[in-house]
This record gives structure tokens, sequence and C-alpha cells, in this order.
């Protein structure tokens, strides 16, 4: 079997309609799935959507054909051939089923009319450039089937297309080889003629070849008696006075009995002479050619001598008038002959019209050739091929130039209301797609003011909204609010520029949202350099305490990672913390906001305001709330807290349980093997941007380009890891030192300070701490904890 080299090359330009296109996206949807599709497209670089009735490039089709080899690992020839038969299929789901099956009654008749039935369809399908198909008897029963295409390469479309027609209209399988692949000289523009060897095997079930084989093909003499005495008792039955039949209307009453099995002998008879005159016959058929071998024009009906009035000369040459179109021959009897069986389409050359014609469109004629052996000469029987009214006004013609008995005139009425249907179908379409395109584009836009919302309000609470209905306040009896601002955020503002304001807290509040995600706490405002965030609201959790601890750990350690625009050092932020009851609901009708209302709000806020630089300050709730939950805590002292009076305060030193990066939310590292206090990691930490300035600040911000890792808890709906217990309570240490106060809620973020610096220690205040009887890790990372006050 001769082999042929593969490629997706064609000579020229060519176009093809969407309905291709459409078939091989429906393949690849129904075969692979809608993902495979979507990667088929964007690397072919394609659109999703293909018009039915719109012209597309073949290119296009060539870029699906080979991205489709690559992703689903197939050779050509094998996606090919499920293409064909898949087109099959799709022609006939696409309203083309009653058409194919009357193409003919034997694979053979099938083959032989599709050429018909693409002439047929370019009557709508103007621009369609279909390929050609000649098949040939064999003595064996085989058959030789010529394809001729002006595509290269798609050549294994057919096997696919001829197997699964023979299986569906015919009951039988078929093989294919290529026996021979050529350019084809006899055709022009170089076309590529494949010739295929197709072996048909039948594929009766065993019930249909029994019936089949119990029905003969002509009727035995045995039957012949039981229907004649049959047909005897009938008539008698039916007629009180019989009367004797003929012999023929016995024989006609077999004929009809056996459903016409006799007939299968016909034999037609033929007059001796023709009983029509020339000039009748060249007026019934006015478009009608004689020629000889040499292409002399023997003769002509009227109505083409009228269009075309060089065919009066005698034995003129036709080739000088007409060249034809398809199938793409050249004008020779040898090749003529060779496609009997195709539709003929001549056109008149414009250099041999009369000059009114010479502004016209010019004319084409389909028809068939016959060939008259006996007078070797070749008749043409056409008639114009018009597609609609419009192209027959073009050509000055109308409907009483076409024969009466040709069915012509019918096809430019029935074509003219197919092309006006087609027309509404395609803008129907491309409605249909512009609709499609709006919608999901909506359905975008929609998902995005989903996602504003959810970002301004909790879930619940704006699918509420959303629903028109009214958010009731709830009270929640046990949650823990934070506030945070940055130190000296006042000075800040006077020295630098606006934009360097913004792009910090911008800085800043990213890594914050971030954190918010990993331990699923929620945030409430932002109010210029203050952050409020609260645990346990709006959603109900046992855990809220320990997650806004580690959320607070998490703020110490993304601030050192933001610059000061003044003193290109790390920022410093101070963090409060509060546990308590709170009514929250949702405030205003005009950007509405999901607030908090109570003491604990209060409280947290002067926790935040009486807090330490790089401190996280803890009430007495707030502390309790995190007794025995694995964090390290130091003891602060009684200290005088406006509106509140004295308070015993603590501040959150670290997590005992948890690691710098399990805080952080990032990928826990295999070297991690042991746990430390968070707060000995963020000390080195710092010991480390000290040491290596600005590198060590972009090096600590690579590492938010790493995925985003929830940390784990008690309550959260996975399993949480098993916590290591606390060898030992939280160590209490003594540290004092003096604290701003906060004016109100509104203002509770500003920087007026009262008295002298009230950050500033002396050196006696941090010695007794570090004086004390401990161990010497724990004296130096205390040390180190407190290094940023010293300065």
């Amino acid at each position: 079997m001769g082999q042929a080299s593969y490629s997706f090359q064609h000579p020229r330009s060519m176009d093809s309609y969407g309905f291709i296109n459409t078939c091989l996206k429906s393949l690849i949807i129904d075969k692979f799935g809608e993902e495979t599709w979507e990667k088929l497209r964007n690397q072919a670089g394609v659109r999703d959507t293909f018009m039915t009735f719109e012209v597309y490039k073949d290119d296009i089709t060539m870029r699906l054909v080979e991205e489709a080899c690559k992703i689903l690992e197939l050779s050509p020839d094998v996606v090919l051939k499920q293409f064909g038969e898949y087109f099959f299929e799709f022609c006939k789901r696409s309203g083309y089923d009653h058409m194919l099956r009357t193409l003919g009654g034997s694979l053979f008749e099938f083959i032989e009319n599709l050429d018909a039935l693409h002439s047929y369809l370019s009557l709508s399908y103007q621009e369609m450039n279909a390929p050609s198909f000649r098949v040939e008897k064999n003595d064996d029963g085989t058959m030789h089937l010529h394809y001729y295409s002006d595509r290269r390469g798609l050549c294994h479309i057919v096997p696919g297309i001829i197997g699964a027609v023979a299986k569906d209209f015919f009951n039988s399988e078929i093989s294919m080889e290529i026996v021979n692949q050529m350019e084809e000289e006899e055709r022009t523009g170089k076309k590529e003629h494949v010739v295929f060897l197709v072996t048909q095997k039948s594929a009766f079930s065993h019930k249909r070849r029994s019936k089949l084989s119990a029905t003969p093909d002509t009727l035995s003499l045995q039957d012949m008696e039981k229907a004649m005495n049959k047909t005897r008792n009938k008539n008698y039955h039916m007629s009180v006075c019989p009367v004797k039949k003929k012999h023929w209307d016995t024989v006609r009453g077999i004929v009809k009995l056996g459903k016409g099995k006799l007939l299968r002998g016909f034999e037609p008879v033929y007059p001796k002479t023709l009983c029509i005159d020339l000039m009748t016959f060249c007026n019934a058929f006015p478009f009608h050619i004689v020629f000889d071998e040499e292409l002399r024009v023997k003769q002509a009906g009227v109505n083409i001598q009228k269009i075309v009035p060089g065919l009066q000369t005698v034995s003129i040459h036709l080739d000088q008038y007409f060249t034809i179109i398809h199938p793409e021959v050249t004008f020779t009897i040898p090749s003529v002959r060779k496609f009997i069986n195709s539709q003929f389409v001549l056109r008149t050359k414009r250099n041999m019209m009369p000059e009114s014609w010479k502004s016209r469109p010019m004319l084409e004629l389909r028809g068939q050739m016959v060939w008259m052996d006996s007078l070797q000469y070749m008749l043409y029987l056409a008639s114009p091929l018009l597609r609609s009214l419009h192209e027959l006004e073009e050509r000055q013609m109308h409907i009483s130039d076409i024969a009466r008995h040709d069915v012509t005139r019918d096809l430019i009425l029935l074509n003219q209301q197919r092309l006006a249907e087609m027309e509404l179908s395609n803008q129907l379409e491309r409605k249909k797609e512009e609709l499609r395109i709006l919608s999901k584009h909506l359905e975008e836009e929609k998902k995005k003011t989903e996602a504003l919302l959810c970002a301004m309000l909790p879930k619940h609470v704006a699918n509420q909204l959303k629903e028109g209905k009214r958010v009731e306040a709830g009270e929640f009896k046990a949650c823990t609010v934070l506030f945070s601002d940055v130190v000296t955020f006042t000075d800040i503002c006077s020295v630098c520029e606006p934009i360097q304001i913004v792009f910090m807290l911008n800085s800043m509040y990213l890594k914050f949202d971030r954190l918010t995600t990993v331990h699923d706490v929620y945030k409430v405002e932002t109010i210029g350099d203050a952050y409020m965030v609260v645990g346990g609201v709006p959603v109900p959790v046992s855990s809220h305490a320990e997650r806004v601890a580690n959320f607070a750990l998490g703020m110490i350690i993304a601030a050192r990672e933001v610059t000061n625009p003044v003193t290109g050092n790390p920022i410093q932020i101070r963090v409060g913390l509060h546990t308590g009851p709170v009514l929250a609901g949702v405030v205003g009708e005009k950007m509405p906001r999901y607030c908090l209302f109570g003491d604990t709000v209060n409280t947290a806020s002067r926790m935040e305001s009486h807090g330490l630089p790089d401190k996280i300050h803890l009430s007495p709730s707030a502390y309790g709330a995190l007794k025995d939950k694995g964090f390290e805590c130091i003891d602060r002292g009684e200290i005088e807290v406006k509106g509140k009076g004295k308070m015993h305060t603590y501040f959150l030193a670290g997590n005992l349980t948890a690691t710098d990066d399990e805080i952080m939310g990032y990928p826990v590292r295999e070297s991690d093997s042991g746990r430390e206090s968070a707060q000995s990691l963020h000390d080195s930490r710092m010991d480390t941007l000290q040491r290596q300035g600005p590198r060590g600040v972009q090096s600590l911000q690579s590492r938010d380009r790493r995925p985003t890792v929830a940390m784990k808890y008690s309550d959260s709906p996975t399993q949480p890891h098993a916590k290591a217990p606390s060898k030992s309570h939280p160590s209490i240490k003594d540290l004092t030192g003096k604290t701003r106060d906060s004016q109100s809620y509104g203002s509770l973020h500003s920087d007026q300070q009262s008295g002298d610096n009230p950050y500033r220690l002396t050196q006696a205040t941090v010695e007794p701490a570090a004086s004390e009887p401990s161990s010497r890790e724990t004296r130096k990372r205390h040390t180190k904890s407190n290094f940023c006050v010293l300065l």
C-alpha cells in the first residue's frame, strides 16, 4: 500500500464554512471534554464559536487539526479518520439525513452521486470548494475510488466518511487503502489525486440474512401455480358469475403479488426512427450542445445560440467559447468521458461574448454529458446555473427563457426563499453569539460585584442584602477584637510625600489582608494607619482568641518587612487585644458597613493606645482566653487606662507550639523539625535585617510569593495538627513603661502624646528584667525582643 506523506500545506489560500470548524469542536468536546477544547483552541489561537454560514480561512482548520494531533498524541491519519466518521453523524444530526439516504441504493451509487449533492449545496453555499469523487467497479467486486481536492493532506477523512456511510446506510463494512497518490495532470490547479481500493464486506445480521435467503430473486413454477390458484379463488368469491381472465391479466396479477420480482429482467424497447424533428428538439432543449471528438459544434439549442451567437458558425470549436468549471478537467473528449457520471459546469468566455454581455456576469451552464457511441458525438444537456432571482436579473434573463419542463425554474424560486431563510438564520446566529458573549461578560462582572460586596461585608450578610432582606443586628457573647496602628505615623506624614504614605500603607495592609485568610479572622475596617480585626464574628468559633493572637504575631513579623520612608528602617506598630461580648450589625444604606459595638471595642482600642512599639498588649480577659493554650505571655503589671482605671495587662511574646512559617501561612519546611518560640524567631530575623540592611528586607519580601497555607485550629473544618502540650505555664515577666492616651473611638489612632516621649525606657528599667534568674537562652531572647525599644 502506498502511504502518502502527510502535509497540511495547500497551494493557495482557500476558505471553508464555519460548519466544518463547528463539527471539529463538537467532536473534541464529545470525545475528550470541554477542557481539552479550551486548551486546543488556545494553543491554536482561534475563537471559541464559529458561525455556520460564515466563511473562514482553511488555515484555522489546519491549525486545529495540528494542535489536536499534538495534544491527543495521535497520528494525523487517525485524527482525520475519526473526524470523517464524526462528520457523517454530525451532518445527519444537522438535518441532512434524508438527503444523504436518497443519493443511491448502493455504496457505488452513493459515491457516484456525491458530486451532484455538492453541486446542489453550492446553490446555497456559494463559497463552497468541495472535493470531487469518481468511482470505478472492478471485476472482482472491489471499487477504485478517485478523490480529487485542492487541499493536500486531508485524504484520510475519506475512509472515515465512506466507512460510516457503508455501515449505517448499507449495513456493510469496508476496508480502504491508498493505492496511488499523485498530482493530477489532467486537472487545473495541480489538485491532489488519491486512489483508494475499496473492498466491501457484508455485515448482515443472522436474522436479516436468513430472511433474504428465504426470498428468491425469481418466482418458482410452484409459487406461480399457487399464486394463480389464489387469484382464481379470489375472483370466484368476488363474482357470482366468474369471467374467464386472459392469460396476461393473470401474469400481471402474479407480478403484482410477487412485488415486481419479474421486472428485474426488463429490457427497454427503442423505436426504429426518432419521432421528433430537429426544430422541435432545439426548442424543447434550448441550452443543449452537440459536439464531436475535436470539439466542433454540430448542434445547439435556440436560447444558447441567442446568448452566444458564435455557436451559429459552422464547425466552431466549443472550447473557444466555454471553459469547464466543474469538474476541473482539461477540455478534451477523453477527460470528459472519464468523468461522464459527474455534472459539468461550463462558463462562457468574456472576450468571446457580444458587447452587450461584457458588462454582465458570465453565463454558467450546468448539465450532463452523454456520449453517443454510434455517432461519436457528445451531447451536453444543460440548463442555466442560476442561484437566485438577482442573478437572473444581472444577466438580463427571464424565467421564460428556461424550458417549461426544466426544474431550474422551481429551483431559482425555491433557492431564493432558501437564501432569505439562511440570511435570517445567520443574523439569528450572530445575535445569539452576541448574547452569549454579553451574558459571559455579565456573569464576569456579576462575580466581580459579588467579590467586592463580600470584601466589604460578611458573605451571609451580603447574600441577605442581595435578596432584599433586612439584616438584623446580632449579639456575640465571646469574641476577640484587635486594633493596631503605626508608631509615629503623624511624624512620618509630616515629612513624606502623600504617595509615599500610600505605598507604605498599601504594602503593609496587603500583608495583613493575607494573614486574615491564613487565620480566618474578619477584617472590620481600616482608618488611616489603624487596622481592626475580630475573631469569632460573624461566624462564632471557640478558637477566636488563638486565631487573633496568631494573627497579631504575624502582623509583627509582616510589619518588619515594610520600610519606613523616613528612616529606611522597618516600621513599628502597636497591637492591642481584648476578649468580650459585642453587638454586630450593618449600618447605613449608602456604603453600608458591618460594624461592632460595645465596651469590648473600646477596651481593645485602649489596649492598643496604651501599648508599646512592636508589642502585643493583652487585656486580662484576652490573657485568660490564651492561658494554657501554648502562648508565651509577659506580665506587664498594673497600668492606668483612661476610662477604665487600673488594669493588670500583659504582653504576648510568642507561640510555643507554632513556627514562624506556620503563623505566616507559608509551607512548612522539612528542616523545621523542632519548634521554637515565634518571638525568638522574630528576634533572630531582626538581627539578620540589622546586619544585611535593605538586602535583608528584599529577601523577606520575596517570601510573599510563596503559596498561602491556612493555619489549622481545633474547630477548623479539616483535621487540625496535633499540638504539642505546653511543658510549662506561660512565663510571666515584669516590664513597665509609659503609655499614651486616646481621646475617642473616632480618633483612637491619632499620634497625640501626653508628656514626654512615652516609649523611651531608661537603662535601669530594662536591667531588672534582664537580671532576673533565668536560663541563658531566655535572657538572650528577652534582650533581643526589646532591641527596638532600647533604640
